[in-house]
């Protein structure tokens, strides 16, 4: 039974607020061994830049003393206090809190085991002196009274437009314009920082636009808004591609970001006694190339979670008489009706490609080459996500805020057991549907230790495929399924390895992506790349994720090996919460605050 704390008193109330003072105390009196006494000797303590300019979780006391006793009088941490009710369920209290740093105002969150914290989190919102321009910082928007010399709104834009990036120069450059380099322009924007989105394909969002026609987020709305600009209330559940890719122009227009679309990064080189980088582009504005060198402090690299597309070469490609794709390439299967279409691979978009086909009547065959996780559309919705993202929630007073500030309360290393219940149910709520997938022969897998989708994303995992009425068709043989991997091509489709031949008129090959690190490396240079090392992942030593163990996104939304140079990515839930801490860092680089960065991360296991 969850107990709140609602009136002054309250056993709860009493157990958190003794907590939160004699945490301040310690804090306050510089009693490193005090506070780590506050702590259970399994914790974890997860900061988002507010203690470390970095973000960092640390576990066991050992960890939680060497943060304080390196960060403790650069932080000077004040006015911890509990922010609303405390609760408490399953012998474990937890409550939000607000405090301040010297230099910034922050929220944090503690679940407290006997007394003790288990788990404690805390974040840097703001920068004092340095707030977002927004509510009661907005900007007056005009110049009353009489000014002949008065420039409006629209022709202060065309002369940003003109002079940034020539006669003046961006602190920042963010190479990458989907959602991610957008939604971390706008936090800059908000900010006060001048940024410049380089982006190859021409106008934002064109990067959903050239995907394949059936292509739509499988993530639900709650779970996508992006900053500032939430999908108004009768945006689709599930929305299709090219529908975002409208809301992305949108938005981009209306937060005045400046996108240079039809622009490709070509190198970037960084000075290090002037601390800048040298970024050369090639930029077209209609009348063909042209060649801008860009002289940013600060370039981050916004490419997504993926870089280079996979694709795989196997023998005897060069004799087909078909045609192959790589699922980035591929727009749809008009042109193939009633023809044979081979798809290699077994995760999202290969579904989403097979049904695609199928639809348009096309013969459909799924190669799958190893185990796939797949959970329904509705399961995820309901089991994992509804509790923080779902219209009910939005109904309880659930806020986007408090549903990304809850997620990230959770550290990455007992995350798993947190959502491993929920894919538990699911494999007994949809037990019949996993039974016809298996009866059909399809290999089906929840993960390493059974935590379901996203662990299996948080690890670089793939593999995985929300399923929105695809594996029916897998299911009952209406697409279908041969099982290997692909040894080789003939003149008129592929062999496996067990010998099996498919006959193809084109193959698609949905094989993934390789790390993002691998198109960031064609324009910093590989020794570069080898410096900063692997981009994603946790170190869980699972699938694809080997170790050592990092504890948070390898390389992401915080500083790395090379100065001045940041990653920023993910999906649309990622984008928008993790730009805010990125935006702050990078901000206060501008303003010269003193930003010492605790425990920055090696460059193990470079690719």
């Amino acid at each position: 039974m969850t107990q709140t704390l609602d009136r002054p008193g309250s056993d709860v109330g009493d157990r958190v607020a003794s907590w939160v003072s004699a945490f301040q105390d310690a804090l306050t009196a510089r009693d490193v061994d005090r506070a780590v006494s506050l702590f259970a000797s399994e914790c974890y303590w997860r900061d988002l830049v507010a203690f470390t300019w970095n973000l960092k979780t640390v576990e066991g006391t050992d960890q939680v003393a060497d943060l304080l006793t390196t960060v403790l009088d650069n932080v000077d941490p004040t006015n911890f206090a509990v922010s609303g009710e405390a609760t408490s369920a399953d012998g474990v209290d937890d409550a939000w809190l607000t405090f301040e740093t010297a230099v910034g105002r922050g929220t944090g969150h503690v679940r407290l085991v006997d007394g003790k914290a288990w788990t404690l989190l805390t974040t840097l919102d703001e920068l004092k002196g340095h707030e977002e321009n927004q509510r009661e910082n907005r900007p007056f928007g005009t110049e009353h009274g009489a000014n002949p010399d008065r420039e409006t709104w629209k022709e202060g834009r065309e002369r940003e437009a003109e002079e940034l990036g020539y006669s003046r120069q961006p602190e920042v450059v963010i190479i990458g314009g989907g959602q991610g380099g957008i939604a971390l322009s706008a936090r800059l924007r908000q900010l006060g920082v001048e940024a410049i989105v380089v982006e190859k394909n021409e106008r934002p969002g064109d990067s959903w636009r050239k995907r394949y026609k059936s292509l739509a987020l499988h993530d639900p709305v709650w779970y996508d808004h992006l900053p500032y600009i939430p999908f108004p209330d009768n945006w689709p559940v599930f929305a299709p591609k090219d529908k975002i890719a409208d809301w992305l122009e949108m938005y981009a227009r209306v937060m005045e970001i400046n996108y240079w679309g039809s622009t490709t990064a070509e190198s970037a080189e960084f000075d290090e006694a002037e601390g800048r980088w040298t970024v050369t582009v090639q930029r077209d504005r209609g009348n063909g190339p042209e060649e801008v060198v860009l002289r940013p402090r600060q370039v981050v690299f916004a490419m997504g979670v993926s870089g280079k597309p996979n694709k795989v070469e196997f023998p005897g490609m060069d004799r087909f008489r078909g045609v192959v794709q790589h699922s980035s390439e591929h727009a749809g299967p008009q042109g193939y009706e009633g023809k044979k279409i081979v798809v290699v691979g077994s995760n999202n978009s290969a579904f989403d490609i097979c049904g695609a086909a199928w639809e348009a009547g096309a013969d459909v065959t799924m190669v799958q080459r190893s185990s796939t996780h797949i959970i329904k559309s509705d399961s995820l919705m309901e089991l994992a996500l509804g509790g923080l993202y779902s219209e009910e929630a939005v109904k309880a007073g659930v806020t986007t805020r408090t549903a990304d500030l809850t997620f990230a309360s959770l550290p990455y290393r007992i995350m798993a057991g947190f959502q491993k219940p929920a894919y538990d149910e699911a494999q007994v709520r949809d037990a019949d549907f996993y039974q016809r997938l298996r009866d059909a022969g399809f290999d089906l897998d929840f993960g390493d230790d059974e935590s379901g989708l996203f662990m299996k994303y948080l690890r670089r995992g793939s593999g995985y495929y929300i399923d929105v009425g695809a594996a029916d068709l897998v299911a009952d043989g209406r697409v279908k399924l041969a099982k290997g991997q692909v040894a080789e091509f003939t003149e008129n489709g592929v062999r496996l390895d067990d010998g099996t031949e498919l006959e193809a008129d084109l193959v698609v090959l949905a094989t993934g992506y390789r790390s993002m690190i691998t198109s960031v490396a064609d324009i910093i240079g590989s020794d570069m790349a080898e410096r900063v090392g692997k981009v994603w992942g946790l170190g869980s030593d699972t699938t694809k994720d080997p170790g050592p163990w990092e504890g948070e996104q390898r390389n992401m939304w915080k500083p790395t090996q090379q100065q001045n140079l940041w990653f920023h990515g993910g999906n649309l839930h990622q984008s928008r919460h993790y730009s805010l801490y990125l935006a702050l860092q990078l901000k206060a680089r501008q303003e010269g605050i003193d930003t010492p960065v605790y425990a920055l991360q090696a460059s193990h296991h470079a690719e």
